[in-house]
């Protein structure tokens, strides 16, 4: 049973003596509160509660699942008074605004504590985590009179909220949304449809939902420009900011899933139920884009922490279970055989593991810098600053999204292959972790949309490209200044042409797509994935040029730290960065072995 221990180490590497976070927070605005000191009781505090409360919920929740009976959901035994712990740690208002209840703190360090969170008991978290999404919807969004009502209780946690857009003709093909808005004398509008695969959609854990939902007005256009969206809560909110009667909102079953049991997963009917409008008719879905983005990034994390506990897991075994002896001989003479960690092959996965942990950890606090200026040019006004941020995190956010989630489910499988049959058996923690990462690359937009997202709409045509040229600028900004280090060379090297070469693999789609638009699809995949070898590179390399200085001049962790962060950087570049050459093969090949063949000749019968 994989046991969770928060990884503090690696976390302050990154963010004191690689990014900075330090001097980063205090060039925010609402930075001042996150000092050295502060930041560090905070990461001290959730870790000793991921560690000593959600994580040992996460095996016993999987088995239980949740409970459904007459539209109410029961969470497993234990759930609901963790999330009263939730509660009273104020964890759910870290990052939000005092003035609703939060601590004000920048929205980096909600995600260092949504990690942490992650890896210990991701079911959990997810209900607290669709909160988040629909919070940062309300406050870019919702008029201040829906913002003093709903904020100051879901800041606190007594109030959950989820969103609510695929329905059960529908999945990202969002225009086809059937849900009706009639509207009401009063201002208010009635909700009727059925929405599918709704997290955290009904539970017992807090006294309201507050559900974010896309719906049409009678008047709409169709498609994707005929939407617009609402507030609906479970429970009608009384003045006085207690709950008051049930709004036309049920439950009407959960599913039955692969993974993340102790989650519900809800069919949500709403029938006639009272809504309210935010933000401009028929604008819904770019509103929308708020939660959807935060969810992505928010799903990122889940690649990385099931990474890195199917590593923990694989890594305890590895050390722990004997089985022959090394191929280059007896390591371990006085045992009746060597260690697993001992072979070759064993040592393959799990620093395969552990480089997708680390990397995409990285990659993700990096992200996370970005999103803090982001939040900063909304809490100062700013739309311009505001614009300019979220373009450059929306490059990001497929990449983060879909890299990640297929690496971290990669890094699952490989925590099973460690432990050999053990890990097919259920008693062993390993199994489920694989299917509860499953997930990850299908929800919030699956790895294809993902992808078609960064190469059709952010890379060609948002930007004609721009995108990418300004992020490998700065990766051979990185190269000219790290040419002369003779430890960093052959990191240098090989990232100079990748950069160069995802510049021109990036105009020879542009140059494709002209006569034929179908590359665009066929090469998205294969062009996400690239991109995200690279960048993972990238970050690899800053992190050993840190580790290299830290070496020669000293820094906070050990000499042995730092020689680790060295070789895995080096066994990255050696042993997985070169599956970008694939992926570029596939990204220059022509789409006419994907659409020749008749569509009827796909069947073998």
């Amino acid at each position: 049973m994989p046991t969770y221990k928060a990884p503090l180490r690696d976390m302050r590497f990154l963010m004191n003596e690689v990014f900075d976070f330090p001097k980063h927070y205090s060039q925010l605005s609402n930075g001042g509160d996150a000092t050295p000191d502060m930041v560090e009781a905070i990461l001290g505090e959730a870790a000793r509660f991921c560690e000593e409360v959600l994580a040992p919920l996460n095996h016993p929740g999987d088995l239980e699942g949740c409970h459904f009976e007459n539209g109410e959901v029961r969470t497993p035994k234990g759930f609901k008074e963790a999330y009263e712990q939730f509660v009273a740690g104020g964890w759910q208002g870290l990052s939000h605004p005092p003035e609703f209840g939060g601590q004000g703190l920048p929205m980096s360090m909600g995600l260092f504590k949504s990690e942490m969170m992650g890896a210990a008991n991701w079911s959990f978290t997810m209900y607290p985590g669709l909160s988040l999404g629909a919070m940062n919807t309300i406050m870019q969004h919702a008029n201040d009179e829906q913002k003093a009502v709903y904020m100051p209780p879901l800041v606190e946690g007594r109030w959950t909220g989820t969103m609510c857009l695929t329905e059960p003709q529908c999945g990202t093909d969002l225009g086809q949304v059937k849900t009706k808005a009639e509207p009401q004398a009063d201002g208010s509008f009635k909700i009727t449809g059925t929405k599918i695969f709704i997290s955290a959609g009904e539970h017992d854990l807090a006294e309201n939902i507050i559900h974010i939902v896309l719906a049409r007005l009678p008047d709409a256009p169709a498609g994707t420009r005929g939407i617009s969206l609402f507030i609906v809560p479970k429970f009608m909110p009384k003045a006085d900011g207690s709950v008051g009667e049930r709004n036309g909102v049920a439950c009407g079953s959960i599913e039955h899933k692969m993974g993340i049991r102790a989650s519900a997963t809800c069919v949500i009917n709403f029938d006639g139920a009272t809504g309210y409008m935010i933000a401009q008719p028929n604008k819904g879905l770019e509103a929308m884009f708020t939660f959807m983005n935060t969810a992505r990034i928010g799903t990122s994390v889940q690649g990385i922490a099931h990474a890195e506990l199917s590593y923990q897991g694989a890594l305890a075994y590895a050390k722990e279970r004997r089985s022959m002896r090394s191929v280059s001989g007896k390591k371990e003479p006085d045992q009746v055989a060597d260690s697993l960690i001992w072979h070759g092959d064993v040592r393959r996965m799990l620093l395969t593991q552990k480089a997708i942990a680390e990397g995409g950890r990285a990659m993700i606090y990096f992200a996370a810098q970005y999103a803090d200026h982001m939040v900063n040019g909304v809490i100062e006004g700013d739309q311009k600053k505001y614009e300019y941020w979220d373009d450059k995190l929306g490059f990001f956010t497929p990449i983060l999204k879909g890299f990640l989630t297929e690496l971290g489910l990669e890094a699952a499988n490989l925590g099973v292959q460690v432990f050999g049959g053990h890990g097919y058996i259920k008693e062993h923690g390993m199994e489920q972790i694989v299917r509860d990462a499953r997930i990850s690359t299908l929800y919030e937009g699956t790895t294809g949309i993902q992808a078609l997202d960064l190469l059709g709409r952010k890379t060609l045509l948002m930007t004609r490209g721009k995108c990418v040229r300004e992020f490998t600028g700065q990766i051979l900004s990185f190269c000219k200044n790290n040419a002369l280090n003779k430890n960093m060379r052959p990191f240098v090297w090989q990232l100079s042409k990748l950069a160069a070469q995802w510049n021109m693999l990036t105009m020879r789609v542009m140059l494709t797509a002209r006569k034929d638009r179908e590359i665009v699809s066929s090469a998205c995949s294969d062009f996400l994935m690239y991109s995200g070898y690279v960048t993972m590179a990238y970050f690899w390399a800053l992190q050993a040029a840190v580790a290299y200085e830290k070496l020669e001049k000293g820094g906070a962790e050990t000499p042995e730290f730092y020689k680790a962060k060295i070789q895995t950087a080096e066994f990255y570049f050696d042993r997985l960065l070169p599956r970008s050459k694939a992926h570029a093969a596939g990204i220059g090949a022509s789409p006419r072995t994907l659409m020749q063949m008749d569509n009827d000749s796909f069947a073998m019968n």
